[in-house]
């Protein structure tokens, strides 16, 4: 019995992984000295790959499923440690496990901001974040390229140089793209696929596939989103403003009409005393063209009434500025001239 239960410690007649954890990549049998019996099984269940290595050589990968360990089914074992056929001792090899299942909800991020040109706001910094999804598709490359001779390889141990990747091929993909900054929000899928197209060289040389990678935010700096805030605003006000504006006008000419004071008056009261000088300013020029028009065509033109209070020489020289100014022709001048003269008493 004792020497039963010697043998059945030295030989190993199971060899299989039951994952308990949720981030284990890959993971090597403790052999703690043993040897494998001859004609043993290996379990590998779904979403599992076992490989053996022999001396640091790849020798057979087996695929889910249960297998009977023999010559015939380690080929390139049996190479390795040149066996000849028939061979039925037991015998030492490493045997690593492969999690081959989708790791999911990765996250990514730019730790500090990028730089990128923009066509509406010049150089930008921006910042950006989403999540990826890896597994491993070529286990000989990952054991050889990223787990090397460790005994329990997980998702921390490589996640890091993942992440700092993505960046690198996230700021190449910004510059490629050339999206405007107003047009980033409604290209996150393109640009998702492209980043992720980016990638997969990258993840091929460590023998594994960026099997999912979403982009979730890029944010402009607090000064550009807070300018984008003020140009949302005045966009949505706009329309309401023209109503009110139109509004106010409407409501102060009448009350213009009962000010003694004038429209003008009443315009710089409301606040809005240089849009309505402007209108009564455009009422006066198109008169004093009417004017013109009727002196061009030979009529008289309609004598200008004196100002009510004033000297005759403050009428004098407002009537000279008028000809300075060639809004009155010399025969209007001299006609004027002669009126302000005989009502000042002041016959020529």
């Amino acid at each position: 019995m004792a020497l039963l239960g010697w043998a059945k410690a030295q030989f190993l007649d199971i060899i299989e992984w039951l994952d308990d954890t949720s981030d284990t990549m890959a993971w090597r049998f403790p052999m703690r000295g043993q040897e494998i019996q001859n004609g043993g099984k290996l379990v590998v269940r779904e979403s599992q790959e076992a490989v053996f290595v022999n001396e640091g050589q790849f020798a057979d990968c087996f695929r889910p499923g249960t297998h009977a360990l023999h010559t015939k089914n380690l080929p390139i074992l049996a190479t390795l440690k040149g066996w000849k056929y028939g061979f039925e001792s037991p015998f030492k090899s490493d045997v690593y496990f492969l999690n081959t299942k989708l790791f999911n909800v990765l996250g990514w991020g730019t730790p500090n901001p990028i730089m990128m040109r923009d066509a509406d706001f010049g150089m930008l910094r921006v910042r950006a974040f989403g999540i990826y999804s890896i597994r491993v598709v070529d286990s000989k490359t990952f054991l050889k390229n990223v787990v090397g001779t460790n005994g329990l390889f997980t998702v921390a141990d490589i996640q890091d140089q993942l992440r700092k990747s993505i960046v690198t091929k996230f700021t190449d993909a910004m510059g490629e793209a050339k999206i405007p900054a107003l047009d980033l929000a409604a290209q996150y899928n393109e640009l998702s696929d492209l980043l992720r197209q980016k990638m997969d060289p990258e993840f091929q040389t460590m023998g594994l596939e960026c099997a999912k990678l979403f982009i979730e935010n890029i944010s402009l700096p607090p000064e550009v989103e807070a300018m984008l805030d003020k140009r949302t605003s005045v966009g949505i006000m706009s329309p309401a403003m023209g109503a009110y504006t139109q509004m106010q006008v409407a409501e102060a000419i009448p009350k213009a009409a009962e000010n003694p004071g004038g429209v003008a008056g009443v315009g710089m009261g409301a606040g809005m005393g240089i849009g309505l000088g402007a209108m009564v300013a455009n009422q006066m020029g198109q008169a004093v063209a009417g004017q013109m028009g009727q002196a061009a065509h030979g009529g008289h033109a309609a004598p200008i009434a004196p100002m009510q209070g004033k000297s005759l020489k403050e009428e004098l020289t407002d009537l000279k500025e008028l000809f300075d100014s060639q809004l009155i022709t010399q025969a209007e001048f001299d006609a004027q001239r002669q009126t302000i003269m005989h009502k000042h008493g002041m016959n020529t």
